[in-house]
């Protein structure tokens, strides 16, 4: 995830955990991406991804807000890419951004060169300006809502890339149904989660609290229990009529697990280390959520990305995650499709007193309790080469009764699974 003009961005959105990250740089006046660094960067990455064997190549620019750094930065960008691409490789492009300062040639140039973009947006009017807010606290929607119709007008593909926050976690299906109703069709929840051991500052990653300091988390976190909540309210509405036509980042990647495949989302694999972080000026973190200067692996104009990534200590990063996990959770019935959760949110003890248990253990097993049975009926039909929104017939047939006579419960279940029906969609989610 690269950061081309490092934590500049023109918002100050309440909950941004970036922000802070130019206390890093405290010499630094000007936040942008030399051409020489660009150039190394673009050079050396995709020739990593060559030597990994990679199929085509992925380019994610994040921030702060990238689009500060204007379209002819991007521009050079692209003509790198092209420099350096091979023949037999496709290059791709995503662009995280607030939306706010997209405007037509930002549309052109985006749909021209196929860019994918992540546009952040909480909901509807009141939930979106809660926290998202520029640097005057003037409120974002109404320029975000204009970024929708740009990006639709010009049939750029999107994202939208929605912070579950204190307040929007308590509206799930107000939230889904709005996204829906703007056209979205690609869908992220990002539950945010940060800690203060001060009330101004935010705290490290738990693994480098000093002195076991205590922190509290802040009030636009958003619950454990609302988040479970959340993610079990949607995914009753998902479930009724939009699988296979409205695509949820979570559920896709639970149907994976529950299918037998590895995590397409490092929260949920068995160790991490892939989803290192470039800041502007080359230097390379371990992973976005571990910019901090224990976690800085060096600098790409000194050494070689694909060494810095192949690291000792990027290694160790990554392998941490599953050896440190606690005793609670490899036991868990569930660790299959959890495994731990993202380490930067394991600062909660276990049951017995064992650190390293994450914040949402309980929001993850309310949701896989609830959407079990739906999500064993889709990965039977996946995995025998059927598509899952089969399972919307048997969700629609329970709604209006599916345990009258024309369906026994020793019956073949009408999702096509094989299994009976008592054994396998008697009691999905509603």
């Amino acid at each position: 995830m690269t950061k081309p003009n490092g934590p500049r961005c023109n918002l100050d959105c309440t909950y941004c955990y970036y922000l802070e990250k130019e206390r890093l740089y405290p010499d630094t006046k000007k936040f942008r991406m030399p051409d020489d660094v660009l150039e190394t960067y673009v050079r050396d990455y995709i020739a990593t991804q060559i030597a990994t064997g990679a199929p085509e190549i992925w380019f994610s620019w994040q921030g702060g807000e990238p689009t500060m750094l204007g379209v002819e930065f991007f521009r050079r960008a692209v003509a790198l890419q092209e420099k350096y691409r091979p023949a037999d490789k496709a290059i791709r492009n995503a662009l995280q951004t607030n939306g706010t300062l997209l405007d037509e040639e930002w549309a052109r140039f985006l749909k021209e060169h196929g860019f994918l973009v992540g546009l952040s947006i909480d909901g509807p009017r009141d939930l979106h300006d809660r926290y998202r807010i520029d640097r005057n606290e003037r409120p974002t929607f109404d320029k975000v809502m204009a970024a929708v119709d740009l990006l639709d007008t010009h049939g750029v593909a999107f994202n939208a890339l929605t912070v579950v926050h204190r307040q929007n976690a308590r509206k799930p299906r107000e939230v889904y149904r709005f996204l829906k109703g703007i056209g979205v069709e690609f869908m992220q929840f990002i539950p945010i989660v940060e800690r203060s051991a001060d009330g101004a500052t935010l705290a490290g990653a738990p693994q480098i609290d000093e002195d076991g300091a205590a922190c509290r988390v802040t009030p636009w976190s958003v619950l454990p229990k609302d988040y479970g909540t959340f993610l079990t309210r949607v995914f009753d509405e998902w479930i009724k009529a939009d699988v296979g036509r409205v695509f949820v980042q979570f559920f896709d990647v639970q149907l994976g697990l529950w299918a037998g495949g590895p995590s397409s989302l490092c929260w949920f694999a068995e160790t991490c280390g892939q989803g290192l972080a470039m800041e502007h000026n080359g230097d390379l973190y371990a992973c976005d959520h571990y910019v901090y200067p224990e976690y800085r692996l060096g600098n790409i104009m000194e050494t070689p990305i694909g060494t810095l990534a192949a690291s000792p200590a990027q290694a160790k990063f990554g392998d941490d995650k599953r050896d440190t996990l606690p005793r609670f959770c490899r036991e868990c019935d569930y660790r299959f499709a959890c495994n731990g959760g993202c380490p930067k949110h394991r600062f909660l003890t276990t049951p017995d007193g064992e650190p390293g248990l994450n914040y949402f253990c309980e929001s993850y097993k309310g949701f896989f309790a609830h959407a079990a049975p739906c999500l064993r009926t889709m990965a039977d039909l996946l995995n025998s080469g059927r598509p899952p929104a089969g399972i919307m017939e048997v969700s629609r047939r329970h709604r209006k009764g599916a345990a009258k006579p024309e369906i026994g419960r020793n019956d073949p279940c009408p999702c096509g699974s094989g299994r009976k029906f008592k054994h396998c969609c008697k009691n999905p989610a509603s």
